[in-house]
């Protein structure tokens, strides 16, 4: 996978804005990463023509002021050793289309953005943004304070996708040393029609977690694990809720991070970042996800237009 060479990192001007700090820094040291856009969006910056007349730098008053905010969180949680370069940018509009066409405009590799559920602040739609962007999503819930890349997550289906997602989750684990644990879940359900057969559901589940097995095997042929410990689990889907179960298995082993791939490479898929992977940015309020799609691998200009 790619290295993580810009990064935007979405501020809301909230106390979650220390902990997205926090890993942008997180990420930065473990990528290299050049160049960080913090931003913040402010909903709507006009005013009246007869107030700009008496008060003509209140709108350049204001932006200066959201900078200098994001700034003073920025260099005290920040790592100052680290040779990035830092810009501070104050848009306005809709939150998620000005996300989109900055990474557009900058040519991100990676979004950074919180997830919240009981904290004040705008926090940023996550959904549009995984369905829009052309690159990678990494998603922070607000109950999550320091990065930690000790156990990773990564769902698999033995797609293109499944292999993004765990080619990022062994250069994450590289980059941090080598000493991760990777663990490769695969949610795999018994056909309606088992018992015309002749086998009971527990010998029919057995005979789909083999065939489980013997994919997973040709699967990881196809990838360099870099010497990184991968652990592949295998989960019968009981309840036609394929997400339940990752999340109950993230739970089980105490991860550190789901990571799972998109599936929008092409115009005619740009939407579909496919059910599991959106069900889970939905439900999962608990552990850090990462959404990787390859650098411009999603919507056409067209779809790009229509977004923006």
């Amino acid at each position: 996978m790619y290295q993580i060479k810009k990064l935007i990192v979405c501020l809301d001007l909230s106390e979650m804005d220390v902990t997205l700090v926090k890993f942008a820094s997180f990420i930065a040291k473990i990528n290299h990463t050049k160049k960080i856009y913090f931003t913040n969006v402010i909903r709507n910056l006009q005013m009246p023509k007869d107030i700009l007349q008496e008060f003509p730098n209140l709108v350049e008053n204001m932006v200066d002021e959201r900078k200098g905010q994001m700034k003073a969180v920025v260099e005290e949680h920040f790592d100052k050793k680290l040779d990035t370069e830092l810009t501070y940018v104050v848009k306005e509009g809709q939150l998620s289309k000005k996300i989109l066409k900055l990474a557009h405009e900058k040519s991100a590799d990676m979004i950074l953005v919180g997830r919240k559920t009981t904290l004040a602040g705008s926090g940023v739609v996550s959904q549009r943004l995984a369905r829009r962007a052309s690159c990678s999503l990494t998603i922070i819930p607000e109950t999550i304070v320091n990065p930690k890349v000790n156990k990773l997550l990564v769902p698999i289906d033995f797609s293109d996708y499944s292999k993004d997602a765990l080619e990022e989750a062994i250069m994450i684990a590289e980059r941090n040393g080598g000493n991760v644990d990777i663990i490769c879940q695969n949610v795999f359900s018994v056909p309606s029609g088992y018992h015309l057969t002749g086998k009971s559901y527990e010998e029919f589940a057995d005979v789909m977690k083999k065939n489980a097995e013997v994919n997973y095997k040709k699967f990881i042929r196809k990838i360099d694990t870099k010497g990184i410990n991968i652990t592949p689990v295998y989960t019968v889907d009981s309840n036609d809720d394929p997400v339940e179960d990752i999340i109950l298995k993230a739970e089980e082993l105490e991860v550190d991070s789901i990571i799972i791939g998109a599936k929008g490479r092409t115009a005619a898929t740009a939407l579909f970042i496919g059910s599991m992977a959106e069900r889970l940015i939905q439900l999962n309020e608990k552990y850090p996800m990462v959404v990787t799609r390859p650098k411009g691998k999603n919507a056409g200009i067209l779809d790009y237009i229509l977004e923006i």
